[in-house]
């Protein structure tokens, strides 16, 4: 397993459950107690966990992976969305992009297109972007929020006005068809949808493991999504819900 693979996995498991054994860990990740110590030392160094005598307890109760560590997981199925979200592209349109790891993919998908103007709030992706002159790239202002590199608050949202998106790709932490799409944290919620309020088509990007799942906050009710591009191991179940809303689902 790779390094960045298990450091996923730690967080996952502090995530769900506050502490961890690294006796325990170690048989559950396949690998020997000292890679463990290792990854918890490395973690401990960035302040996302506390080591213990025998393992390490989570900074908090409940935290949000930071970006970087989220990207590690389901990385082939995002890179599918991604190019199915690329389809639906047209050289010389104007395209927003909310932050997350799948809207990144989908950043790194659509880069060789012509005349395309992309407006994001994240800094990840802008930062992919800026060194491309067959481009025109907007970001807004913002607050930076570590966990996602994304821009937010109010100056975000000024900075979005007056402007004409022909189509967002939306990144997020849940869907489904009671609570619409939902993320972590309702200031970067409010945000989004004022990235979706100035787009004409609404493309939802999101691995199966985000449908049937909802998040603290909403950004907008499904009413306002033109498509949702997942994976195929999607659950079907979720994938009907939601097309029984009248939302259009692509599975790749």
């Amino acid at each position: 397993m790779r390094q960045a693979d298990r450091l996923t996995a730690v967080l996952e498991r502090l995530s769900q459950n506050g502490s961890l054994g690294v006796v325990e860990l170690a048989a559950e990740l396949d690998v020997s107690p000292a890679t463990v110590r290792r990854d918890l030392r490395l973690l401990e160094e960035q302040h996302l966990l506390s080591r213990t005598h025998g393992g390490a307890v989570a900074n908090g109760v409940v935290y949000e992976l930071p970006l970087h560590y989220r990207s590690a997981r389901h990385g082939e199925e995002k890179r599918r969305i991604a190019r199915e979200a690329a389809s639906r592209v047209a050289e010389g349109t104007a395209i927003g992009l909310t932050g997350g790891t799948t809207t990144t993919e989908v950043a790194r998908a659509i880069v060789a297109l012509p005349r395309l103007t992309v407006v994001t709030n994240s800094l990840s992706i802008a930062s992919e972007l800026a060194v491309r002159p067959n481009l025109k790239l907007v970001v807004t202002g913002g607050v930076a929020r570590v966990e996602s590199y994304e821009l937010v608050g109010p100056l975000a949202e000024a900075s979005l006005a007056g402007l004409n998106i022909d189509q967002v790709f939306v990144g997020v932490d849940g869907i489904s068809a009671r609570a619409g799409l939902t993320t972590h944290h309702e200031i970067e919620a409010h945000t989004n949808r004022a990235l979706i309020d100035r787009a004409q088509v609404v493309t939802v990007v999101a691995d199966g493991s985000k449908l049937g799942v909802t998040a603290f906050a909403q950004i907008c009710e499904l009413g306002r999504v033109t498509e949702l591009i997942t994976d195929a191991d999607a659950p079907r179940d979720v994938v009907d819900e939601l097309i029984a809303q009248g939302i259009a689902v692509t599975a790749v």
